[in-house]
């Protein structure tokens, strides 16, 4: 369970990163290191900082997300072993975070190879009904009559 919820909030945290989320992450994140020392909250900040001009000067920003969301799940499953009353609070950290960051169409790929001399039929988000034969062929086949 705590597994699930730290990589969520590190998900989110580098989802935002250089979106207009980012400040209600940033904010939030920092509020939860506050639990910890002054000293150790502004490290945070400095983190997270340098890791959103990472995202934001990337030319493949979902790679540097992916490279980044184990370090910050890392971090926040650190501090919420540390202080385990902040588990409610990530999961609100993470809900508010969803809400303020816009999400990405899903991306959709497809690979469709035909080879000697068959058919295909493909759809995405959708049907493929296939009829062969004339319709009076059809009938025959349904009815069993010429």
């Amino acid at each position: 369970m705590l597994e699930d919820l730290v990589l969520a909030g590190g998900g989110a945290v580098v989802g935002a990163m250089a979106t207009d989320g980012w400040q209600v992450a940033r904010t939030g994140v920092t509020r939860l290191f506050r639990r910890g020392s002054d000293e150790e909250a502004a490290g945070i900040e400095r983190q997270l900082d340098s890791d959103a001009e990472r995202v934001a000067r990337a030319e493949d920003a979902e790679r540097v997300r992916n490279r980044l969301l184990v370090l910050w799940a890392e971090e926040l499953e650190t501090l919420v072993r540390r202080h385990p009353e902040l588990e409610q609070e990530l999961q609100a950290l993470i809900d508010e975070i969803r809400a303020a960051t816009p999400q990405a169409e899903p991306r959709v790929s497809q690979h469709n190879y035909a080879r000697d001399n068959s058919q295909q039929y493909n759809t995405i988000n959708g049907n493929v009904i296939v009829h062969h034969g004339t319709p009076a062929e059809r009938a025959t086949e349904l009815t069993g009559e010429p």
